[in-house]
């Protein structure tokens, strides 16, 4: 999923080595700043939405397809508009569809335990940071692993769709294990291809935006994890 904005940092050539390493490492702390902020915010969205009369006026009436939808819409806007946007622009963006995802995930709150979200989040938490760590330090090339599971991914959205007319407590079982196999995979191959792709040279303004963007990747990845996760552990609640 490199943009053609930019340049492999292998093609960067020149470059001071001490210099180099110091920037990529400002570079992913930012990427993961941003990860994690996105996240915070989401996640106080959420247990605002479903503990406040927001609830019912969100999930009870036509606004639920909005709330459903409008993250998928700013995900398609920054991966179209990536390269035309401004940094500043492309953060705005970011933090929207954050907010977005918080009010969408309200449901969450309203569905399972405070107990098994805890329990959710923090087993993805451990998985995320190991699978992160992975990737930045391995020597090995996991290009073909990422298009392995970006089939996966096409596999899960089949099954995913197959699931609401079987509705088969077992395949969604397969489903959501599979789901976390796969999105914690991911998680490694895009850090090591946020590291491959950074470039000192590129300039602040560049650099901004391929660190929101890289921050989207993750985010997205830990999303998906924690969600299969849920499914997996999680304790609904009693009605």
């Amino acid at each position: 999923m490199t943009d053609p904005f930019f340049r492999s940092s292998s093609t960067v050539a020149g470059l001071d080595r001490v210099t180099f390493d110091a920037g990529l490492r400002a570079h992913m702390q930012r990427v993961f700043g941003y990860m994690s902020g996105g996240l915070a915010l989401t996640g106080v969205l959420a247990w605002i939405v479903a503990h406040t009369a927001l609830a019912p006026i969100l999930f009870g009436s036509p606004l639920r397809w909005v709330v459903a939808l409008a993250p998928l819409v700013f995900v398609i806007v920054m991966q179209v508009r990536m390269n035309a946007m401004s940094a500043p622009g492309l953060k705005s963006l970011f933090w929207l569809f954050c907010g977005a995802m918080g009010l969408s995930m309200g449901a969450i709150f309203l569905t399972f335990t405070d107990a098994s979200i805890a329990r959710a989040f923090l087993v993805t938490s451990a998985t995320f940071g190991a699978m992160s760590l992975w990737g930045y330090t391995t020597k090995r090339d996991l290009t073909g692993m990422g298009a392995f599971l970006m089939m996966g991914i096409v596999g899960l959205i089949i099954a995913s769709v197959v699931n609401i007319f079987l509705m088969s407590g077992l395949l969604q079982w397969v489903v959501s294990v599979a789901g976390v196999a796969i999105f914690t995979g991911l998680t490694a191959w895009d850090v090591q291809n946020i590291k491959q792709t950074y470039a000192s040279s590129y300039g602040d303004e560049a650099n901004d935006k391929l660190a929101v963007f890289g921050a989207l990747r993750l985010y997205l990845n830990f999303i998906n994890a924690f969600q299969f996760m849920l499914e997996l552990t999680g304790g609904v609640r009693r009605r």
